[in-house]
């Protein structure tokens, strides 16, 4: 018996992804897993450009707005839930469509994750009032002193990152970097990836002209209407901190949509930057007929 496949549509923001990963669902008969873990939590909407209604009734979609931003959730949790599920979904499909731009999570799940030792649960939020108070700075400064190895390779821009590296770190009395490269491999798929890629500045514009039809959607008022919670980890993010600046007096509305754009041009970078280490991954132009790039997937695979 052939072993399934797991098909990872990856990319980055604005590239494309949803649209693929459905008329791939729809060639193969079979259902999408979402690894985007700003789809995760219902209360955020516009800003994480989740699939549409028409969208999520064209195929079956999993973990897509299951959680409230008030639910921990971390990259084990996913990866724990979405082992769980694949084994019932590769019963009765020999290819599952995973979609998504948060490529740590995708590698979690493809290729294992690193085990960590429990956190004090006070932590993180004495980590996150530092950086929402002092800046990035402070964390970067607290990560090189604690784990000079992570601070050479990690993201220094992602707050989540730097976040987690250091609760694991001060947790443990030992350094983030010295529980990774321990995983266990899933051995019940085979996993490939498609990358969307696109020329620089087009993928910008099309960035640019997302993020202006969001705030034609209504994204301020969907911001505003979080801004109590702004503390949440899961409204650490890009289309939503902005909007707080905003809101708290430190930016005027213009500068805070600019500041989404140029922040979502950032995060685009930086999963490009991720995808290129694929090198295994059939790559996809940006902007070819769907039609197409499913002819050419489905030949691949």
């Amino acid at each position: 018996m052939k072993q399934p496949k797991l098909l990872y549509i990856a990319g980055p923001t604005a590239s494309g992804k949803t649209s693929l990963a459905i008329a791939l669902a729809k060639h193969f008969k079979t259902e999408i897993i979402s690894c985007d873990s700003r789809q995760f939590y219902r209360e955020m909407n516009i800003g994480t450009a989740v699939p549409t209604a028409e969208e999520l009734k064209q195929v079956p979609h999993h973990f897509v707005q299951h959680l409230s931003i008030h639910d921990p959730y971390s990259v084990g949790d996913y990866t724990r839930d979405a082992l769980a599920l694949l084994p019932q979904l590769f019963q009765e499909h020999e290819v599952v469509i995973m979609v998504g731009g948060s490529g740590m999570y995708a590698d979690a799940v493809m290729y294992g994750l690193d085990e960590f030792p429990e956190v004090d649960p006070a932590i993180r939020p004495q980590l996150t009032a530092i950086y929402q108070q002092e800046g990035i700075e402070v964390l970067q400064d607290l990560l090189r002193e604690h784990d000079i190895r992570h601070y050479h390779i990690v993201d220094k821009q992602n707050p989540h990152r730097l976040i987690r590296a250091l609760e694991i770190s001060l947790s443990a009395g030992k350094p983030y970097s010295s529980f990774l490269g321990k995983k266990q491999i899933p051995d019940f798929f085979t996993a490939k990836t498609v990358v969307i890629d696109w020329e620089r500045e087009q993928l910008y514009e099309r960035i640019n002209q997302r993020v202006d039809l969001m705030v034609e959607a209504g994204l301020e008022e969907e911001a505003r209407g979080l801004l109590e919670h702004q503390q949440l980890n899961a409204l650490q993010t890009v289309g939503y901190r902005e909007w707080f600046s905003h809101f708290n007096g430190q930016w005027d509305r213009e500068k805070a949509i600019e500041e989404i754009k140029k922040n979502s041009r950032r995060y685009a970078k930086r999963q490009t930057t991720w995808f290129r280490r694929s090198t295994e991954a059939l790559r996809i132009a940006g902007g070819e007929e769907l039609t197409k790039s499913v002819e050419k997937i489905a030949g691949w695979i």
